[in-house]
């Protein structure tokens, strides 16, 4: 495998070996990482786990940690999955049943743009998420918890720590895929063979 500096797989060509079984897909709000995860599901023939719909309840509600974890681990509990989401906190469960971790790190422009297009669609079209919670205009426009501020913050120290949260021992089992482009990712995805069902 092609490998950059920095120690992760670069080129979504090289996508071989035993396909994967457990995937964590992670990168910036807005980067895609529900689509992706969605995409990738559908080809392995696993179930695509959205961890904000178990992190998040009614009204915008944070669920208790122990609540959060616990629901994380019932949702990791089959033998094929693949979750997207960023969440630290669980991170110690995710990373480590995880067989492979994919990172979507698109450019910063890229992603805001994308992230205009999803919430301008939410927003106007009232789409509901997850337990009955909703975007609004104010929310991702004129509030300090706007995910624009919130992906302008976490770009830059994603791109700083991640590289070293995957070099740590208890992670050194994850085959990690940085993808850094949309051709990238479309490449590594068509490299996926569906899973055929005896």
């Amino acid at each position: 495998m092609m490998e950059r500096k920095d120690g992760l797989v670069a080129n979504a060509s090289q996508a071989e070996g035993m396909p994967p079984r457990r995937v964590v897909v992670v990168g910036v709000s807005g980067v895609g990482k529900t689509t992706f995860a969605q995409q990738l599901g559908e080809r392995l023939g696993a179930p695509a786990i959205e961890m904000d719909a178990l992190h998040w309840g009614p009204n915008w509600t944070m669920a208790e940690l122990d609540v959060f974890r616990e629901r994380v681990r019932q949702a990791l509990a089959g033998e094929r999955w693949v979750v997207d989401g960023n969440y630290s906190k669980v991170r110690d469960i995710v990373w480590t049943q995880a067989d492979t971790l994919v990172w979507l790190d698109l450019p910063l422009p890229l992603i805001l743009w994308r992230l205009m297009k999803r919430s301008v669609r939410r927003v106007v079209s009232r789409e509901e998420l997850w337990n009955g919670n909703r975007e609004t205009f104010q929310g991702q426009f004129l509030s300090r918890d706007s995910l624009f501020l919130w992906a302008l913050k976490t770009h830059a120290q994603m791109r700083k720590t991640y590289p070293q949260l995957v070099r740590q021992p208890e992670y050194s089992h994850l085959r990690v895929w940085r993808l850094r482009s949309p051709r990238e990712v479309a490449r590594w995805l068509a490299a996926m063979e569906p899973r055929r069902v005896p």
